[in-house]
């Protein structure tokens, strides 16, 4: 009887394996259709305006700055952002090339590519600027840079978490609340980790 039952329990556990694993190809199979058919769709729309893009602009506080101690690294930076401030700069994170030549054309992938590129360097370069800032102790500016990457939805963690440490240590923990709210907005893998560490730094 118990050899009966195990065969029994053998049986049907092969019988799920088998369904679960034909419904998961099933899943696959479907999802994959529907890629296809949205990248058929994508390839054939037609040029449209991009207007509605939210294009970055870098204020003037930050491509004005003096600190008190310029290092050639710093002003490399500082000349960097300079000659991104004549570009144009979207954050496209969380946008594949099909989701952007559905909605504005194939013709434009490149030129919004070009976009998120200059993004990309920007905020890249900002957390590199606020690093240099902040080691020769212009904790000031270098709140003001991060706070600007943040703005624009970066996905650079370690922005956030030097920004959460420079709050704490210039005596506005209150300001990481918000800090976590702005990274709940993110259209990033990686917001799940940024916004846990952050409330991690604000306990």
């Amino acid at each position: 009887m118990n050899l009966l039952i195990f065969s029994s329990l053998v049986f049907f556990g092969c019988l799920l394996f088998t369904f679960c694993l034909n419904r998961n190809k099933r899943k696959e199979e479907a999802a994959d259709r529907e890629f296809w058919n949205r990248e058929y769709q994508a390839n054939f729309t037609r040029k449209k305006p991009l207007d509605d893009l939210d294009y970055i602009t870098i204020p003037e506080n930050l491509l004005s700055m003096q600190p008190d101690i310029i290092t050639e690294e710093l002003t490399d930076c500082l000349v960097e952002l300079q000659d991104l401030s004549s570009t144009k700069i979207v954050n496209l994170t969380g946008y594949t090339n099909t989701d952007l030549k559905l909605r504005y054309g194939t013709a434009n992938i490149n030129i919004l590519s070009d976009y998120d590129f200059h993004y990309t360097n920007l905020v890249t370069l900002l957390q590199k600027l606020a690093e240099l800032l902040h080691d020769s102790l212009e904790d000031a500016l270098a709140i003001e840079v991060l706070e600007f990457a943040v703005s624009t939805g970066t996905d650079v963690s370690k922005s956030y978490y030097l920004l959460a440490k420079l709050y704490r240590e210039n005596g506005t923990p209150e300001k990481i609340d918000a800090l976590i709210q702005q990274a709940q907005t993110l259209q990033s893998i990686m917001k799940d980790v940024i916004v846990e560490n952050l409330q991690a730094a604000g306990q």
